[in-house]
């Protein structure tokens, strides 16, 4: 089961404390990705199985000093929709030119 965790950090001013807070996050068991989101880019998003997110938010604590979970969800797979199959009738080529042969109505030849 997919986890989405939305944690809030509130020294990520600095790309340093931004690149510190994603290297702990990344350390976590389970966790496939990671994201800065929100208005003031102090929102740390993390998606991945089974990952335990008061652990990852105690390890946030003891080096930003303050971090705060704000949730957990499960995270929905987007199915793909089926593909529709059309069938596309090529149309026929031939590789030889066609001549007409002319008829003549009176052969002048005859077969015995």
């Amino acid at each position: 089961m997919k986890q989405k965790i939305v944690i809030k950090v509130v020294k990520m001013n600095c790309e340093k404390c931004k690149s510190k807070a994603m290297k702990i996050a990344v350390k976590a068991n389970g966790v496939t990705k990671v994201e800065i989101q929100g208005d003031q880019k102090d929102q740390l998003v993390v998606i991945g199985d089974e990952v335990d997110s008061v652990k990852l938010t105690r390890s946030l604590r003891k080096e930003l000093q303050y971090a705060n979970l704000l949730s957990v969800q499960e995270e929905k797979e987007k199915k793909k929709e089926e593909e529709k199959i059309t069938l596309v009738q090529w149309p026929s080529m031939s590789y030889y030119q066609q001549y007409p042969i002319p008829c003549d109505p009176n052969p002048s030849c005859t077969i015995m």
